[in-house]
């Protein structure tokens, strides 16, 4: 496929410079020759070239090759294979990476010192964690360049642990939301809130990447029996979990008297998908109101933060002191090993220890 790139004196579609027509399609012309299709939607493949045409000079840098890993994120969210909201996480952090690794620097240049720099920085600027974030963003954008050979010569992903790297140290989350501060919160709660609270205590499934997105679709029948399924964003392993009757009971409510394919099962009255700061928020308001109630009961002790994640927690913590085999926890909670789950509980629940009440003889 060949065609001159110069300027084009007919222009009926307004395509952008280096943007041409063919087969029904649109292509993007690099400077370097190659032909990148844009698909076939003309507003689309416009926005594409701005992107490719506003480089400045960055073509094949790590800035260029950042924002080019985001533009292969949302086809990985339309083909259903990411979830929205990493993408969301990777396009608020790929912003500080930019400024660190700006153009001319080259993404064979980078090496461990740099990316441990960067974290130093971030523990500087009080942001450890969030530099972690972004460091976990910059491994996954370059082990998509080492997957998919885009960029000759990088073979070795300098943000790996393997290259000595050390993350910024992170407090742990060890809290555990008491059955009383749970009963209260519920009691107070839209329904879209109890019904993320309960999935998630009842399934241990990740709230922010998988159970927001459930549809009827995660809704089979297996052997007469109804469970919900679940394709774990982040580990990528299938989950079949029972549904007890009482989950039964909020399912159905959820699902309505018509159910409708693609409509998410926690969705707003319209039937529009929820963002997860969303219904974060209507939470925080309904922990504010329990709080609220209390003070007027002359109950002084406020209930503490806590989000749907730590029902996560709190469900695993639960099973596990109700004498549920450590190895179905694990299997629900998708962790690789065993080891992981144990920490996972024991973080939230420690006993009180007796003392030594061994008598010494004289």
């Amino acid at each position: 496929m060949s065609r001159m790139t110069g300027r084009r004196k007919n222009n009926p579609l307004n395509l952008e410079p280096r943007v041409y027509a063919n087969h029904g399609a649109f292509f993007y012309v690099h400077k370097d020759g190659r032909w990148e299709k844009l698909g076939t939607d003309v507003q689309k493949a416009n926005e594409r070239a701005k992107l490719f045409n506003e480089s400045h000079g960055c073509y094949g840098t790590m800035e260029y090759w950042l924002d080019m890993f985001i533009v292969d994120c949302e086809l990985r969210v339309k083909a259903g294979t990411l979830a929205k909201r990493t993408l969301d996480d990777y396009t608020k952090d790929i912003e500080q990476l930019k400024l660190y690794f700006e153009a001319p620097m080259l993404p064979t240049e980078i090496e461990p010192n740099h990316i441990q720099n960067y974290l130093k920085i971030g523990a500087d600027k009080k942001r450890p964690v969030r530099a972690n974030r972004e460091k976990a963003a910059l491994s996954s954008c370059i082990s998509w360049l080492i997957r998919t050979g885009k960029v000759d010569g990088l073979v070795i992903n300098p943000c790996m642990r393997a290259s000595g790297i050390e993350r910024n140290k992170e407090t742990k989350r060890e809290r555990y939301v008491s059955d009383a501060e749970y009963s209260e919160v519920f009691a107070l709660a839209p329904l879209q809130v109890q019904a993320m609270m309960e999935l998630t205590y009842r399934t241990l499934q990740r709230p922010e990447s998988d159970i927001i997105y459930w549809t009827i679709v995660n809704l089979p029948n297996r052997n007469t029996k109804r469970i919900i399924r679940n394709v774990q964003n982040k580990t990528g392993k299938s989950v079949d979990i029972e549904i007890s009757d009482e989950l039964d009971k909020l399912i159905t409510r959820l699902v309505g008297e018509i159910p409708k394919i693609g409509r998410p099962l926690i969705c707003t009255n319209l039937g529009k998908q929820y963002t997860y700061d969303g219904l974060s928020s209507m939470l925080k308001r309904a922990i504010t109101k329990a709080n609220e109630k209390r003070i007027k009961k002359g109950i002084t002790e406020k209930i503490a933060p806590f989000g749907f994640r730590d029902m996560k927690g709190k469900g695993a913590t639960d099973m596990w002191r109700a004498g549920v085999p450590i190895e179905q926890i694990q299997m629900l909670l998708g962790h690789e090993d065993k080891t992981t789950t144990e920490i996972y509980i024991k973080q939230r629940w420690r006993e009180i220890a007796a003392s030594n009440m061994v008598v010494m003889s004289a």
